[in-house]
């Protein structure tokens, strides 16, 4: 999403292919995009990038957001826009066919059938190889891959989810979703949208929600709602670490997210190279218990019913009477 400077903060062409270069240098083969982001020039760029190597790099890209948006049809999650949406990312692209395509929001309008067998249709077809799926609730995922398993239908194989310190609620549902059906589980947003990074003050507090995508990061961040006293603590700790361990920032919080089991990799962006390299490091850090302890404390969400429910002495009792009970994996 950082590739592009159409939305006003991207990274141009030339800035682009030097974080590329560096990621590719690096054995990285994985790549991010979308059929919106900056305008469909992300996945120009990204299709340039990779024409003269294409088999070394699996690349993953979107359908649900509108692409024109005075256009109600060229957005949503129905069979129109899906095969439309898919045409455009092979011609923006530059390819043959998606290697991982992800449903990037669910519409809370299109039936769950309709998606999977349109989303089956593009598999046979050729032009999709495997499935993801972002933003949706863990009630519908399984649902759809339910439906999938029953009709023979290809299935979900990763899960594109907010997941950083400053978003754990994903914890309550999403993750062990994805931990009981083998989905990889693909964090966006690890350092927050840069509140992890130390990047804003508490003079950047803001509850901005507009509509439009802002110019600004801290527009976007802020449309978010995570901009708040809350995330700006969590933000401090992670520099207290950073300091022990002799990391920045940006590497803790990446680092954190790999603690996770369900996790295999966080969505990194980056608009400049220093950015790219400094996140890079993520891989060479290590925590102590105490460390992990500390930001657990710090950004722990509160339990959700039935959990806050279920999970204390009284209820556990009557569930399993007086004997003990050691939980396994």
């Amino acid at each position: 999403m950082t590739f592009g400077e159409e939305w006003g903060w991207g990274a141009d062409p030339a800035e682009a292919r030097r974080i590329f270069d560096a990621y590719a240098d690096r054995g990285g083969n994985f790549i991010d995009t979308a059929v919106n982001y900056t305008n469909g020039a992300s996945e120009r760029m990204v299709g340039d990038l990779i024409k003269a190597k294409r088999d070394r790099f699996i690349v993953s890209t979107k359908f649900t957001m509108a692409r024109d948006p005075a256009n109600i049809n060229s957005g949503g999650n129905h069979r129109y826009n899906l095969v439309r949406s898919v045409e455009a990312s092979l011609r923006q692209l530059d390819t043959d066919r998606i290697d991982l395509f992800y449903l990037h929001a669910w519409d809370f309008t299109t039936s769950p059938e309709e998606v999977m067998r349109a989303l089956d249709d593009l598999v046979r077809d050729g032009k999709i190889l495997y499935l993801g799926i972002c933003n949706t609730p863990a009630w519908r995922v399984s649902q759809m891959q339910a439906i999938a398993d029953l009709r023979g239908w290809s299935p979900f194989v990763a899960l594109q989810i907010g997941y950083s310190l400053v978003e754990r609620t994903v914890e309550h549902e999403l993750m062990p979703m994805a931990e009981a059906m083998g989905l990889g589980v693909l964090p966006w947003s690890p350092l927050g949208g840069g509140i992890l990074t130390g990047k804003y003050s508490r003079a950047d507090l803001s509850d901005e929600n507009d509509a439009d995508v802002s110019a600004t990061r801290r527009g976007v961040i802020a449309s978010s709602g995570h901009l708040n006293e809350h995330a700006l603590a969590i933000a401090d700790v992670v520099g207290e670490i950073a300091g022990e361990i002799g990391a920045s920032r940006s590497q803790v919080a990446l680092a954190w997210t790999l603690q996770n089991g369900a996790v295999t990799a966080p969505v990194m962006g980056a608009r400049t190279l220093a950015q790219a390299e400094d996140n890079f490091g993520a891989l060479g850090v290590t925590f102590s218990q105490d460390q992990l302890d500390r930001l657990d404390r710090a950004s722990a969400p509160a339990p959700i019913f039935p959990e806050n429910f279920i999970g204390r002495p009284m209820a556990q009792q009557l569930i399993f009477g007086t004997s003990s009970l050691v939980g396994r994996r």
